[in-house]
């Protein structure tokens, strides 16, 4: 899988791209001497400087710190987003299609009615309750609205692999419905799970970055990249320093999240890069070496 994995270079230039993305998220507050709250009022919303090396804003805030901070949250909620919900979606999807019965139609009806609910007006309306809550609730809340799709998929696939004849031996040998779950069913349908997880990671930043957009998610005095496309949208025609950097780290990361999504869906699903049309290539020409003897005329 590594092998395949490195063998694609969109993949790698995602990898690389996500490994710059965590090391400036992670390390770029001790690159500055600024912290993301602190005000500097002898320089308001000036432009990128040695001093500030994205600007400042309106509070006199560097927004390098901000930048940086913001990213870290962005990227620590989507992380964790990806987690819980991946996890809840294997867990419950696993368990309707290997039990079946009554247990399939509870969970299966539960899949359904959270996916009639727009999930976007319900964190919006839920978000403002949980403000003493901090961030937490708030992935929480993202978490419960983006595993339903995942959890039907993992059913559908369950359902085929309890049939299998390891899964039925696993069985007749007394071996417990969890255990046959843990062990045998869910690393048969991993590879559909990381891919996935990868790319929710993607999504969960972008809602997050919706949310708080329209003042549902991360409340100040956080910041995420949300908050500062939000807060620098009105200036961004006469300060883009305050919109677009946010922007460009956001577009930034869900395109190498998409990339590496694409290599891994190719290096764990050799079918998949199977069946892409192969390159066509022009068939090289040779020169004859056998040259016809010229008839000699009496």
């Amino acid at each position: 899988m590594a092998a395949r994995l490195a063998g694609s270079r969109g993949a790698v230039a995602g990898l690389a791209v996500l490994g710059l993305l965590f090391l400036l998220a992670f390390a770029g507050p001790y690159l500055t001497p600024w912290d993301y709250t602190a005000p500097d009022y002898a320089n308001l919303r000036q432009p990128p400087s040695a001093a500030h090396w994205f600007g400042t804003n309106g509070l006199g805030q560097d927004v390098f710190a901000q930048t940086v901070r913001g990213l870290q949250k962005s990227l620590a909620i989507g992380l964790l987003v990806a987690v819980l919900s991946t996890g809840l979606a294997s867990l419950v999807g696993a368990c309707a299609g290997y039990f079946g019965g009554w247990t399939d139609r509870v969970l299966t009806f539960l899949v359904d009615l959270l996916l009639i609910f727009p999930a976007f007006l319900v964190l919006a309306v839920l978000s403002p309750r949980l403000r003493g809550s901090g961030w937490i609730a708030f992935v929480l809340l993202l978490a419960v609205f983006n595993w339903m799709i995942t959890a039907r998929v993992v059913r559908s696939m369950t359902r085929s692999l309890r049939e299998r004849e390891f899964v039925a031996a696993a069985r007749y040998m007394g071996v417990g419905p969890f255990r046959i779950i843990w062990r045998h069913v869910l690393p048969n349908v991993s590879s559909f799970l990381i891919i996935d997880a990868t790319v929710t990671v993607g999504g969960a930043v972008m809602s997050e970055a919706a949310l708080s957009y329209f003042g549902f998610g991360v409340r100040p005095p956080d910041v995420s990249l949300g908050t500062l496309l939000a807060a620098g949208a009105g200036d961004a025609p006469v300060f883009p320093w305050l919109f677009y950097f946010a922007a460009g780290l956001l577009v930034l990361f869900v395109l190498a999240v998409n990339l590496v999504g694409d290599g891994l869906r190719d290096a764990l699903d050799p079918t998949a890069a199977a069946g892409r049309r192969p390159r066509r290539t022009r068939p090289r020409r040779t020169r004859s070496t056998d040259t016809p003897s010229r008839r000699s005329t009496p």
